[in-house]
């Protein structure tokens, strides 16, 4: 079983390569949940730039809500206990995001790490995203193996 480090740096080489933030940290995780990667590149692809580019939630981040799903979410509609976990799960990587960086929020995150002009540039993608897409995978990795989800 890989260790966090590996599941940052293979979130990180995929960032690298071009995918978007929240791409990359749901692929990171993808084979522990026999995700098919062509689905998880295709569910995960509108949700980089914080969401389709909206600038709300960053894109890591909802990469990591995503991965917490296929870890705690429920199949059962009316299964309260286990949707009320899952939502549990993602508040707290969102706290733990927050904690680290003082927001969640990627237009917030651009406005802290990067001009506006180094946003027109693209050069965002290396003075923050990248670091939030490690930050994120990691941070995910805590919870999944808190819940022994991973790692066991």
């Amino acid at each position: 079983m890989p260790n966090k480090e590996a599941y940052i740096q293979n979130a990180q080489k995929l960032f690298d390569e071009g995918y978007a933030c929240s791409q990359s940290v749901l692929l990171a995780f993808a084979d522990d949940f026999d995700l098919d990667k062509t689905t998880a590149k295709l569910i995960s692809s509108t949700f980089g730039g914080g969401m389709g580019r909206l600038r709300e939630t960053c894109g890591a981040v909802t990469g990591g809500f995503m991965v917490l799903g296929l870890a705690f979410g429920n199949e059962i509609p009316n299964d309260m206990e286990t949707k009320l976990n899952s939502y549990k799960k993602v508040r707290e990587l969102n706290k733990r995001v927050s904690e680290v960086h003082g927001t969640s929020n990627c237009k917030q995150l651009l406005i802290k790490h990067a001009s506006e002009q180094q946003v027109k540039d693209r050069q965002h993608h290396k003075l923050i995203c990248r670091q939030l897409v490690g930050d994120a995978t990691g941070l995910v990795f805590d919870i999944l193996k808190e819940s022994q989800k991973i790692g066991v």
